[in-house]
């Protein structure tokens, strides 16, 4: 694990201390070295320390960065709350949730903030976590995604620039059918991640849980019996965790507009599309060899030019919505059959754990209706023995009757003894089986 993270993971950039002496050392822009002597890293309120993050860029590179929450915060434009989704010491529940710039991923181990253009996960030793980096490592410079979408980039905003065109469908212009941006390929990699962790668990469970139900089912015991509590018990837990990572998947699946929220990569390029254009439209409102890129007043503006401007920005707002609720529609059926992959194994995953708790579940029918029989057994067995006990209890009688002290003809008759014992035997054998007979006539006894 150690000689992987080395390969993994390159040595880090710039440590706090180096961190620090180039903010302390940075120049402003006069010139001067700003907050010379203070340690502007060190002015850090309780509780806001730096945290180590792996950082992997659109180009498949891994570095380890220190930052702390506030700056984190800064960089993805997110919330605090979504930031305690990825704290370590807490336990949350499965989350994905789309941000205005990010995608903040909480799936089992896979813990990490997806932007357009870089994975910053919490660095951790963890097997999975590694193994995500390295699977994701090897994707994006196997694919060259972001070489694409750069190219793609580059050469529309090249074209914005020098025609002033306002036509900038040929930025989202997707290269092949199967073309996923960057976000959607750092999210594949965390659902099969987290999806492949599931099934793992599920599968090592059941090889796990059928012997030992089958040796349940043979020999009930207090061992047996308490192993299986523990297992019903993990499969309770596991049950709930991938019920809720396919719920998750199920509610981005039902809502269009949290999966329109998570293409980054587009609302990127749109923004810097808005940029080109608002430039261009600077342009135009040069007039007389004034500056291009001063605005002119409204108020030296002819009116034919005000006109213009005005008739150019309403018909490029509607070019731009409709050509967004086109490519909107599109690409949500995308992520749409992403999500559908996932949630079929998910699902799949499900089901497993669903057939062996039914198992369990019929495994615990099973064992009642075995104790419920000797239950039966027990009391029948009781129900003849208080049968023979009465039947003891009439020699016992007998016994009594003729222990009195009193004389008759019959204590001289040296046979009397032996009729006493014959006559009271036979009256308890056909006392015995008249009870049988009748707690077989009334279905107390089997047949």
């Amino acid at each position: 694990m150690a000689d992987l993270k080395e390969r993994l993971l390159p040595p880090k950039p710039a440590s706090a201390i180096n961190l620090r002496e180039a903010i302390n050392n940075r120049p402003s822009a006069s010139g001067r070295v700003p907050f010379q002597g203070v340690d502007v890293l060190g002015l850090k309120k309780r509780g806001q320390g730096l945290r180590s993050w792996i950082r992997v860029d659109s180009s498949g590179n891994s570095q380890i960065i220190e930052v702390d929450k506030f700056t984190m915060m800064r960089r993805c434009d997110l919330p605090a709350r979504d930031l305690r989704l990825l704290d370590p010491l807490f336990v949350y529940p499965s989350t994905i949730l789309g941000r205005e710039k990010a995608i903040v991923v909480n799936l089992e181990q896979i813990r990490c903030i997806i932007t357009a253009d870089e994975v910053l996960l919490l660095n951790s030793l963890d097997s999975y976590v590694l193994q995500y980096v390295v699977e994701l490592q090897r994707r994006l410079k196997a694919t060259g995604v972001d070489e694409v979408w750069q190219n793609d980039a580059n050469h529309g905003a090249d074209l914005n620039r020098r025609r002033g065109s306002r036509n900038f469908d040929n930025v989202f212009v997707n290269t092949s059918p199967d073309y996923l941006p960057f976000e959607f390929r750092a999210l594949e990699v965390a659902l099969e991640a987290a999806c492949t962790f599931l099934d793992s668990q599920a599968a090592e469970l059941e090889i796990e849980a059928y012997p030992l139900l089958d040796e349940l089912t043979s020999k009930i015991s207090t061992l047996n019996l308490e192993r299986v509590r523990r297992l019903k018990s993990r499969l309770v837990a596991l049950t709930r965790r991938v019920q809720k990572v396919r719920d998750e998947i199920e509610q981005l699946m039902d809502d269009d507009g949290d999966m329109a929220e998570m293409y980054l990569t587009e609302k990127k390029m749109r923004m810097e599309s808005f940029v080109y254009g608002d430039q261009s439209v600077t342009g135009y409102r040069s007039i007389d060899g004034a500056s291009i890129s001063a605005p002119v007043s409204p108020v030296s503006s002819p009116p034919e030019t005000r006109r213009l401007e005005k008739s150019l920005s309403i018909a490029r707002s509607r070019h731009e919505s409709t050509r967004s609720s086109e490519s909107t529609n599109e690409n949500i059926e995308e992520l749409e059959m992403l999500l559908e992959a996932y949630f079929v194994v998910i699902d799949s995953t499900l089901n497993k754990l669903t057939s062996l708790k039914e198992y369990i579940d019929d495994t615990e029918d099973f064992i009642n209706i075995q104790l419920d029989n000797v239950r039966n057994q027990l009391i029948q067995f009781e129900l003849l023995l208080t049968t023979a006990t009465f039947v003891v209890a009439i020699f016992g009688v007998v016994a009594g009757i003729f222990g009195m002290n009193f004389e008759i003809p019959m204590f001289g008759n040296p046979d009397a003894f032996k009729w006493v014992l014959l006559i009271t035997g036979v009256s308890g054998i056909i006392i015995f089986s008249a009870f049988v007979w009748f707690f077989r006539y009334k279905r107390l006894m089997p047949l």
